[in-house]
């Protein structure tokens, strides 16, 4: 069963999906991963920053990267 997110992680699981469909690859902390897995990652760890990199191959988006932004305390 597909789950769904309430507020902001609908959203973003839709968005990712249509990354997806394209055949853009999506990791996760330097691992290939998923539209579900970043989506609910995101949407549990809401107390966390994700930096969002886009990477190009030929001028064609090509990955969909996120890492988590370590800040300093």
């Amino acid at each position: 069963m597909k789950q769904t997110f309430a507020g902001s992680g609908q959203p973003l699981l839709i968005e990712l999906q249509n990354y997806e469909k394209q055949g853009i690859s999506i990791w996760l902390e330097g691992f290939p991963s998923n539209s579900d897995e970043v989506s609910e990652t995101m949407f549990v760890r809401e107390n966390v920053d994700y930096m969002r990199d886009y990477v190009f191959d030929e001028g064609a988006l090509s990955e969909l990267r996120f890492d988590v932004v370590k800040t300093e305390e």
